[in-house]
């Protein structure tokens, strides 16, 4: 099993940035992708960007493509989500979820998910 931990979220203003964190302990060795969603209130949960553990390969929704990077710090085993030039829309919880598989596009083949960390971007 692999523990995810994130941090990072706050309060931002509409333009602004924040940078998300994802710590990852247990198994990390076996991890093949990291990704994160969101869920804003009364919505679903949503993938937003992923990357390929080994590889550093990122990919992403295209709602954030320009906007977000996803990186990872696989010595430290910690994942990252830059998030630019954000919007009101933006405003979700954001999850950290790992898989020890496969590609993470859908949140049926997460394996493990942080608790998640609040973004609010304000207008």
């Amino acid at each position: 099993q692999v523990h995810l931990v994130e941090s990072g979220g706050g309060l931002v203003q509409a333009g602004g940035s924040l940078r998300l964190s994802c710590a990852a302990s247990g198994l990390t060795i076996s991890i093949v992708t990291v990704a994160w969603f969101r869920q804003a209130p009364g919505k679903e949960r949503s993938f937003v960007a992923g990357i390929s553990w080994k590889e550093g390969i990122a990919y992403y929704t295209n709602s954030v493509k320009g906007r977000f990077t996803i990186s990872r710090d696989d010595a430290k085993n910690t994942a990252f989500l830059q998030m630019n030039s954000l919007e009101p829309e933006d405003t979700a919880v954001y999850y950290c979820a790992a898989s020890l598989t496969q590609f993470i596009s859908q949140s049926y083949q997460v394996d493990s998910w942080g608790l998640g960390t609040q973004v609010t971007v304000s207008s």
